[in-house]
């Protein structure tokens, strides 16, 4: 199945959560039922006896079952193999069921991989973690050509109209509510803007509260006469038409209300595409957009996000100097870019830590000899396809890969 060669194979392991169906692509090998303690172990024996060398776990709050999603702890234990771990999330203030799994992760782990700066310094100062052992790799993005979002706004309906975009799952904390309440000061200046807000529903919050938070959206948008303005598009979306949207927009906004997110797909996604972005000053936004490739609004401010889209809309050359800077700092964090740091990692997780692996280490900074290659499923993710969880990765490499 690799798409490059030096992967002799590569699989995938699933979590399915609670009363999910998925229908799982071929390279997906082995599932684990979220709260079921022995499918874990199982999911370890599998990656044992089939013989990979190294194991890449994709860690987020909410995916494993137990405490603090404990389980995998178990799973981890295990393995004969090197552990790599990629950190979606670091908390500054964790439970103290938290910090625990944290802590037995990183122990158990060869390399830890963040995508933000901050993410590595919230390990070594809240988890006194080895500043030696952490990876900063930022999140991929596809090497998508720079267009002018004209032709994508013919192809999807919103042609004359200058299109403000947010994408993804639809819950509090995202801001949604500032944007629309700084709509009637664009609309002013760009009476022809829409916002588009595209994205289902998150799934817990379906779970629990049904569309009650989409409809308490709906009617913001009512009470302020926005109808023509704010239009939603509630359904996921596949990777294509993700970046289709994506092209079409004139600014991307992402108005969260917090500070502590590490990352965003969908601004990496955004700014890696050349769209001039608006955001708040989370931790991903500060980093990515300090250099001037987009602008920081403050938290929880309309008149302000507002002034600033507004006066994007109205000047074509600043829109456009933005958009090109942002497409041309990004290039480094195109997925290829990405497998090769994510390979550099893998090749020193296996030549430092297979002849030892069990318990904690000290980690030695070491460039790999021989560039290791990733297969296309690492390389190209698609982190909005729906049809089957992903966090667990495992490669089997070639045996040069484990020579001296």
């Amino acid at each position: 199945m690799s798409a490059l060669p030096d992967v002799a194979e590569a699989a995938i392991i699933a979590m399915h959560d609670p009363g999910s169906d998925y229908a799982c692509p071929p390279p997906v090998r082995f599932s684990i039922d979220q709260d079921m303690p022995e499918q874990y172990v199982a999911a370890a024996d599998f990656i044992n006896s089939t013989g990979f060398d190294v194991v890449c776990l994709q860690h987020e709050f909410g995916i494993y079952g137990g405490l603090a999603g404990d389980l995998v702890l178990g799973l981890i234990a295990a393995l004969k193999v090197p552990l790599v771990t990629t950190f979606h999330t670091v908390l500054d203030q964790p439970t103290p069921d938290q910090r625990r799994v944290m802590k037995a992760i990183l122990s158990r782990s060869a390399r830890v991989v963040v995508m933000a700066r901050k993410g590595r310094e919230i390990l070594i100062e809240t988890y006194g973690a080895a500043a030696e052992k952490i990876v900063v790799i930022p999140h991929g993005i596809p090497d998508a050509a720079f267009e002018p979002p004209e032709p994508a706004k013919r192809r999807l309906g919103f042609e004359n109209h200058q299109v403000i975009l947010t994408f993804g799952l639809l819950g509090p904390g995202k801001g949604i509510e500032t944007m629309i309440e700084a709509m009637p000061a664009i609309i002013a200046s760009a009476p022809h803007a829409v916002y588009v807000v595209m994205g289902a529903t998150h799934p817990q919050l379906l779970r629990e509260a049904g569309e009650a938070y989409r409809d308490s959206l709906v009617s913001q948008v009512r009470a302020r006469g926005l109808e023509r303005n704010v239009v939603f598009l509630n359904r996921f979306v596949d990777r294509p038409e993700l970046l289709e949207h994506i092209a079409m927009c004139d600014v991307y906004v992402t108005p969260y209300l917090g500070v502590a997110q590490m990352t965003s797909g969908t601004l990496a996604y955004s700014h890696g595409m050349g769209r001039p972005v608006v955001s708040t000053p989370y931790w991903h936004a500060a980093e990515l957009l300090g250099d001037g490739s987009g602008i920081l609004v403050p938290f929880g401010d309309p008149d302000r996000l507002g002034r600033v889209i507004a006066g994007l809309l109205a000047d074509d050359g600043v829109r456009l100097a933005m958009a090109e800077k942002a497409y041309k700092v990004s290039r480094p964090t195109t997925w290829a870019r990405t497998a090769e740091r994510y390979a550099e990692t893998f090749q020193f997780a296996v030549r430092k830590y297979a002849p030892s692996i069990i318990g904690g280490c000290d980690v030695l900074d070491a460039r790999p000899t021989v560039p290791l290659q990733v297969s296309k499923a690492l390389t190209e993710p698609d982190t909005h396809d729906r049809a089957c969880a992903r966090p667990f990765v495992q490669a089997r490499a070639k045996p040069w890969l484990l020579q001296s």
